[in-house]
């Protein structure tokens, strides 16, 4: 980014920031795109699923139980696809991408994870990392007011489904948080109104 665009970006975050009201919100994510929000709008990080991931239908298999997944320990489980860390929360693999080592990122999801609040949550998910259209359908189905599952196509039938064009000829939805290709400085998250979401609308 060039010196205007840097402006630019950082007056349309102070924007965003001005119309959220609600500053202490628990997102729970699939990705980095939760935690993204959290940096955006400079709020303190409530949420476990800081620097980590899942896949789409282990993070399905979890929401659907959270408060019981929330209650389990993370054993060390050494996955030879990933150099970076990862454990296993019960029978959910969890991808510590952003930690050098696995004691650090489970130290951190204990931190996070006593902050939740379970009255101010909300849910994220994408229809990559091998998500399944059964495991959209069980998205769709969990009982979270707030929820959102963003895809590279359209499902009118997933009430859930948020489509962001530019992934159609992906088998799921890409890096939300790459810039997109035109004048003005937005990422592709960017055209999800997640203030809004946050605020409840």
């Amino acid at each position: 980014m060039n010196i205007v665009q840097r402006i630019e970006w950082r007056l349309y975050k102070e924007r965003k920031k001005r119309k959220l009201k609600n500053l202490t919100p628990t997102i729970i994510a699939s990705n980095c795109n939760g935690e993204f929000i959290y940096y955006d709008m400079n709020l303190k990080f409530r949420s476990p699923t800081i620097n980590l991931s899942f896949e789409m239908n282990d993070y399905v298999k979890m929401l659907e139980n959270l408060e019981w997944y929330m209650k389990q320990a993370i054993l060390p489980y050494e996955d030879e696809r990933f150099e970076y860390p990862t454990g296993m929360l019960g029978d959910i693999e969890i991808r510590f991408n952003h930690y050098e080592t696995l004691e650090e990122g489970i130290e951190k999801w204990e931190e996070r994870k006593k902050r939740i609040d379970w009255n101010n949550l909300f849910i994220m998910g994408i229809d990559g990392d091998d998500c399944t259209y059964e495991s959209l359908k069980r998205f769709d189905a969990l009982p979270f007011k707030n929820k959102v599952i963003f895809t590279h196509k359209q499902y009118p039938e997933i009430k859930s489904a948020y489509y962001i064009p530019g992934f159609e000829d992906q088998d799921g939805i890409g890096v939300l948080l790459y810039f997109k290709k035109q004048f003005l400085v937005r990422r592709y998250l960017d055209d999800f109104d997640y203030v809004s979401f946050l605020n409840g609308k």
